[in-house]
């Protein structure tokens, strides 16, 4: 049997920073329905050097790197400072393929008004979201034809071709991307999915029309991606869904992560167009990490950030101390060193608490625009299991006055975004910090100490 066809790939200008390759159009390209690979948790480590991961790995941070502000000289010699907010034009101006997209999306939230939840007794989520999945199932593929040019969904070319098209890998994805009918939930996981969605259409090249240099991947990011946002927090709203693969109050967040990534980047230190993404620092004037205590100032700032936007969602579902409810959000909110550092600290959390995650990942599925195929310039996984029984020394919290039950943790190197990074996952270490928070009430926020335990110094 011949070898699978390698997808050929338009040269890209050089650039320091690595963007997600574009398919040739003109080149051989097989397409495959997308199929589950990770089955137990050994997968994980198998998918951590999988082509799959290296893109996704490359494709958030372009859009990380495009949320940064931007500063350049004007005509008096002065610092000009451009930011990138909800509501901006790059939401309400975008380019034709980010506009199709909306109307995708506000085409899909219309299906609610055709499910209405269910009145009667429930105790996890509202049964009606499967009569709006199915809704979304039946018309997924119409959608995609409706407002995708045929050249974006088109069918595999060359040799090896199996009748399957781009059409079916992009359905797969945006189906995965909603939520499970079946379990009535919504996590990180389905919006990794919804991710993949969009980077199967950055290689298909249905985004160049928008202008290079981080303008696309603003409009992606505040066009497509916060939209979707608001469509996914009106149906957990509207059929009470379930937090899917959630760690509890240890987790950063129960259903979303990339917000706090991409919201982050609005808020640090601007940089030219040459210089890489600050990790420490932030926009001057942007708001302090420790307002996000405050429901009145993220009412307003949830308008024109997502990081915000995400934490004012977590207000709407969530009653109680901000400190209890949301502990790790509010540890994080104590970081002096700006909005940079927190920036850096999401992305490597993300990296540990995503995508390195069997109860997350396991769901994701593999095509051939995000393959399982082995990355050839992949780190080998260095995994070791031991006991993580210690405290984390440099808290600022007295030692816990319980006993201390040992839990598993793991250590594993990959190359994530083309760059080498160390995961270090304790779970007592989570686990001690909110129990000695339940314990004592209120704490100090840790901010260094707590981000470090959980994703590792560097």
């Amino acid at each position: 049997m011949d070898a699978p066809l390698q997808p050929a790939v338009e040269q890209q200008p050089e650039d320091p920073f690595p963007v997600l390759e574009i398919l040739d159009p003109k080149a051989p390209h097989v397409f495959h329905s997308p199929t589950k690979q990770i089955n137990d948790s050994p997968d994980v480590a198998r998918f951590l050097t999988s082509k799959a991961y290296r893109d996704i790995g490359i494709f958030v941070l372009q859009l990380n790197r495009a949320m940064c502000p931007r500063k350049s000289t004007g005509d008096d010699g002065k610092d000009k400072i451009q930011t990138f907010l909800i509501g901006s034009e790059y939401e309400t101006q975008p380019p034709e393929s980010v506009r199709r997209l909306q109307q995708i999306l506000a085409k899909i939230e219309a299906f609610i008004d055709e499910a209405p939840p269910d009145q009667g007794p429930r105790r996890f989520g509202n049964v009606s979201f499967r009569k709006w999945y199915e809704l979304l199932e039946m018309q997924a593929a119409a959608l995609l034809k409706e407002h995708l040019p045929e050249s974006i969904l088109r069918p595999s070319s060359g040799d090896g071709g199996n009748g399957s098209t781009a059409e079916v890998e992009l359905t797969a994805y945006l189906l995965g991307a909603f939520g499970s009918a079946q379990r009535l939930d919504y996590g990180t996981g389905h919006e990794l999915s919804f991710l993949a969605f969009l980077g199967c259409l950055w290689k298909l090249g249905a985004f160049k029309d928008g202008n290079p240099n981080g303008d696309i991947e603003r409009s992606i990011v505040l066009g497509v991606f916060e939209p979707y946002l608001r469509v996914v927090r009106r149906l957990i709203l509207t059929y009470t869904l379930e937090p899917a693969g959630t760690h509890g109050v240890w987790g950063l967040d129960d259903h979303s992560f990339q917000p706090y990534i991409y919201g982050s980047a609005q808020l640090t230190r601007a940089i030219s167009g040459a210089e890489a993404m600050p990790t420490e620092g932030s926009l001057r004037r942007a708001p302090k990490p420790a307002s996000i205590v405050k429901v009145e100032y993220v009412d307003e700032e949830r308008k024109r950030n997502m990081y915000f936007s995400a934490v004012g969602f977590i207000n709407d579902v969530k009653k109680g101390p901000f400190w209890e409810h949301s502990p790790i959000l509010f540890d994080v909110s104590g970081i002096q060193d700006g909005w940079g550092k927190i920036n850096k600290g999401m992305i490597k959390m993300f990296n540990a608490e995503v995508l390195s995650k069997f109860p997350v990942v396991q769901h994701f599925y593999f095509g051939s625009l995000f393959s399982w195929e082995q990355d050839p310039d992949a780190v080998p996984p260095q995994q070791s299991v031991h006991m993580a029984n210690h405290h984390i020394a440099s808290s600022s919290m007295p030692p816990p006055k319980y006993p201390v039950q040992q839990g598993l943790g793991y250590h594993i190197q990959t190359r994530f975004g083309g760059q080498v990074r160390e995961i270090h996952c304790h779970s007592s270490h989570r686990e001690n910090h909110i129990l000695q928070m339940r314990l004592s009430g209120p704490p100090k926020r840790l901010g260094r100490s707590l981000a470090t335990a959980l994703v590792g110094e560097g």
